[in-house]
């Protein structure tokens, strides 16, 4: 698998401090690290820390004394060295650990533009993807004579995130339903990518969902990823132009002091049932195999689907509720994100519990209930979200939420019954709103000389 970062934790160990616990997954062991830090950089860290040394050793004895204790496992001057190699037998940006900054964006093929175009599209794509992810200038590695393709800019890179090391930045790209309409490729349309049912809550904005091609950006700095975004707009050249485009975030790699699952917008701990990598079953739940099922194209081996999702937190009606109702609504206790059946957060909620008064202690609509795989016919899928915060209406009112980014092998048994099972009954519906919607056909990594999709455009 491809999302193995250069400095990854052993498998079995607990995440670094600066990631989420129960959202962060091991690293993918497919693919060598195809990116490396610059001599530059590792000069520039070496003597940052020399010149530390040197003020220590002038502020004196009580200095040393309190810069004897443990120093953090990762630190904040760390973050940018880490790479996420482009190349693997999946893509980077699924299984790789929360980003702090991320950049959601959907383009549509410009009319008369078809498989040819959109084929020389997804090679500068992807050129530019392995350079920016290697932390490298992008005309290093997408120029007329250097590698994939020449890149409709010319390859001139912007300088943006320059002095910055890749920040473990990963690019994801997916393909919509409408995409193999406009390439003539409708016979190579996997059954899975056909739309996703209405949702009584739903309250979708055309304009901000679907679109022929999907960009997951994600990154530890802010500058990183903008570099990113902008770098494949203009990439994009004559071929395509930007349908939508959302911006989210993540708690900073080094904010905490030990491992925690991140919280929300409404303050709560979200992402504790993930899936993860050790579970048995997680590769079949979450990726294509690489044998494909019959019915399933070739070119999806390896692959996943991701559906997207702009969920805006109605938060003014949230805050005025207590903290025990809010507990209520979600089916955990907000301090640790433990269930309220007892124990900690990774405890299993006990569903069959009952309070003093007779009724269950988890209520029969909380979220957490809902949503569990077990009463939901098994159906699993791994969230990757992002928040986000567009600012605040005339009213007051904060336009955030959630960006919801899900992963599985098959929507119809991962996101489509778990949301037909909330729209039914789910205690936080009330202070939710679903404003937009995407699903996509995420295809396996690209092998070296490779671009992403090259087995459906070149079929």
């Amino acid at each position: 698998m491809s999302d193995t970062r250069q400095n990854p934790t052993a498998p079995g160990t607990p995440p670094p401090p600066d990631r989420p616990a129960a959202t962060v997954t091991t690293a993918e062991p497919e693919g060598p690290a195809a990116a490396t830090v610059t001599r530059r950089r590792l000069l520039s860290t070496a003597g940052a820390a020399g010149a530390a040394g040197l003020a220590l050793g002038a502020a004196g004895a009580a200095a040393y004394t309190t810069a004897r204790r443990p120093a953090p496992v990762t630190a904040l001057t760390t973050v940018g060295t880490d790479a996420v190699p482009f190349h693997g037998a999946r893509q980077p940006g699924i299984t790789t650990p929360a980003h702090a900054r991320g950049h959601l964006v959907a383009f549509d093929l410009v009319p008369g533009a078809g498989r040819t175009e959109a084929a020389a599209l997804l090679r500068r794509w992807s050129a530019a993807a392995e350079a920016l992810m290697a932390g490298e200038p992008v005309n290093a590695r997408t120029g007329a004579e250097g590698g994939t393709g020449t890149p409709a800019t010319g390859g001139h890179d912007t300088g943006i995130s320059l002095d910055a090391g890749p920040s473990s930045l990963t690019v994801t790209f997916g393909f919509g339903h409408s995409f193999f309409d406009r390439t003539k490729l409708t016979a190579h349309r996997p059954a899975a990518l056909d739309p996703l049912p209405a949702f009584s809550s739903d309250r979708l904005d055309a304009a901000r969902g679907e679109g022929d091609l999907w960009i997951q950006i994600g990154a530890d700095d802010a500058l990183v990823a903008f570099h990113a975004l902008r770098t494949l707009q203009k990439e994009a050249g004559a071929a395509a132009r930007v349908r939508w485009q959302m911006n989210g975030f993540n708690r900073s790699p080094g904010a905490t002091d030990q491992p925690m699952t991140a919280r929300n917008l409404m303050g709560q701990v979200d992402g504790t049932r993930n899936p993860k990598p050790a579970d048995p079953d997680f590769d079949q739940r979450i990726f294509v195999p690489a044998k494909v099922p019959a019915g399933t194209p070739e070119w999806m081996a390896d692959g996943s689907y991701a559906v997207v999702r702009r969920i805006r937190m109605l938060l003014d009606d949230w805050e005025r509720l207590s903290v025990a109702r809010q507990e209520q609504v979600i089916g955990r206790r907000k301090s640790d994100g433990a269930p309220l059946s007892g124990g900690t957060e990774t405890t299993e909620p006990d569903l069959d519990k009952l309070g003093p008064d007779g009724k269950p202690v988890i209520p029969v609509n909380a979220h957490a209930r809902i949503t569990r795989p077990d009463t939901n016919g098994g159906a699993a899928m791994l969230r990757r979200p992002f928040s986000f915060h567009d600012g605040i209406d005339s009213d007051g009112t904060p336009d955030a939420g959630l960006l919801f980014i899900c992963w599985q092998a098959d929507p119809l048994k991962g996101f489509v019954p778990v949301q037909r099972k909330l729209d039914r009954g789910d205690a936080l519906s009330a202070f939710i709103r679903h404003e937009s919607s995407g699903l996509f056909a995420v295809p396996g990594g690209a092998r070296k000389g490779e671009y992403v999709g090259q087995r459906l455009l070149e079929s």
